[in-house]
């Protein structure tokens, strides 16, 4: 994949969301030495939980990817704001998604796919990254899904 991951958002066509404002004491992002990561991200539009629920109960599977989706893009908004672009990243290293769950539900990995698809869409193989998806009770503000992401950058 040639061009820059700015290069490539705007050939997909994609415009990343406000970077999100903490909602209690932490940073959105840590920058630290050769390393940038990005705080858990839940997706709230017009001040509320997109889609809230569990997975497998009131959500379908398809929106939560979606919703997934939607917070990797926020996670790159955070990382653009903290980094002055997203052009600095040189490796996407590890992402951790939280599904909140039905009891039943065991196609967490499908969900977390909505967001990891993002990465690769955008920065290539350097989007591919180390991968956690775990199944959880509940998350913050009943949000079906949260998402973490650490990424290797360059000097700024």
């Amino acid at each position: 994949m040639a061009g820059s991951a700015t290069q490539r958002l705007r050939e997909l066509g994609v415009v990343l969301p406000a970077p999100p404002e903490p909602a209690g004491t932490y940073s959105s992002v840590v920058v630290h030495g050769a390393y940038a990561w990005v705080s858990g991200q839940i997706v709230r539009k017009d001040g509320r939980i997109v889609h809230p629920g569990l997975v497998g109960g009131t959500v379908p599977p398809e929106v939560a990817r979606d919703v997934a989706r939607d917070a990797m893009l926020q996670a790159l908004s955070a990382l653009q704001a903290a980094l002055g672009s997203l052009d600095r990243i040189r490796q996407v290293v590890r992402v951790v998604v939280y599904v909140a769950s039905a009891a039943s539900f065991d196609r967490q990995h499908e969900v977390a796919n909505g967001a990891t698809e993002v990465l690769v869409a955008v920065f290539g193989d350097r989007g591919r990254p180390a991968r956690a998806t775990i199944g959880v009770a509940a998350l913050p503000l009943n949000a079906p899904v949260e998402l973490e992401v650490q990424v290797a950058i360059t000097e700024g």
